[in-house]
């Protein structure tokens, strides 16, 4: 056993569920138990913060997000623009090689 966080199990690490009406919090992994007296003084604070809608996002904002993966030495064959990022998608099965798109900092194209 190691010393630890009350939220973790000392035996093996993991996070423990929230005490409910039980006299014991039990970990779902080990079983260790601890009395959820320990548990009387503590506040639990969470926060949800959910994605920006596309339509809310501005134009820098778009602009932003594809243009700001890694750079390559590549002219636009759109407005010959040199310097372009690039980012990789898995698009087909698994044991193929990644999609590379091919992205211009200039025009978008």
């Amino acid at each position: 056993a190691f010393e630890c966080d009350p939220d973790f199990c000392p035996v093996c690490g993991s996070i423990l569920p929230l005490p409910g009406l039980e006299d014991v919090v039990s970990c779902k992994l080990c079983d260790f138990q601890r009395d959820t007296a320990e548990f009387e003084e503590v506040e639990i604070h969470s926060k949800k913060r959910f994605n920006v809608d596309k339509e809310k996002r501005t134009t820098d904002d778009r602009k932003n997000d594809d243009t700001s993966g890694p750079m390559v030495d590549r002219k636009c064959p759109n407005c010959g623009h040199e310097g372009m990022t690039y980012m990789t998608r898995q698009t087909r099965s698994a044991d193929e090689g990644q999609t590379v798109f091919y992205i211009c900092t200039d025009c978008r194209f």
